[in-house]
């Protein structure tokens, strides 16, 4: 594998998803404000808004699936600490490859059922059936995107511990 191609790509990857975990951050706030409106709108005014919990609910599932690829990049979800202590220091790069492998299998698993309920979703016009009824092909394409970038993420690690390096 080309070495400059192979870092062009990873650096790519690593720009999206901190790209991505700053627009995760963004929403989250305005999920917030917009929470924060409703409360102010139904108990001061009392005037009731149908479209700001599942607003608020497509925000957060965008900020949760785009952001997992840079969290992942850090290894910062949850791990086992435990097995750094008890196993030895040479074992670690094996671990971890173990569990990235096992990890994109599975994520590999969800991307592909979040693309299909994306397509599905826009095919078939689905929508979530309130009075708003915005169309579900939003949160599913949000998933399946963030989802696909975890895999990428996954696909780097994995490299990176075949080869390893970590750069």
């Amino acid at each position: 594998m080309n070495k400059g191609v192979w870092h062009t790509f990873r650096q790519g990857v690593f720009a999206i998803n901190k790209f991505m975990a700053y627009l995760s951050a963004v929403l989250i706030v305005v999920c917030a404000l917009v929470l924060m409106y409703e409360v102010m709108t139904r108990y001061v005014i009392h005037y009731s808004n149908d479209w700001v919990i599942e607003a608020s609910v497509f925000m957060l599932i965008a900020a949760t699936f785009m952001a997992a690829a840079h969290t992942q990049k850090d290894r910062a979800h949850v791990g086992i600490e435990l097995l750094d202590e008890i196993m030895a220091p040479k074992w670690k790069r094996y671990r971890l490859l173990f569990g990235d492998v096992l990890s994109f299998l599975f994520c590999l698993l969800i991307t592909v059922l979040t693309w299909k309920y994306f397509y599905q979703a826009y095919t078939e016009g689905w929508d979530s059936g309130s009075t708003w009824a915005p169309k579900l092909w939003i949160p599913y394409s949000l998933m399946a995107f963030g989802m696909t970038l975890l895999n990428l993420q996954f696909v780097i690690q994995i490299v990176d511990g075949v080869r390893g390096t970590g750069e």
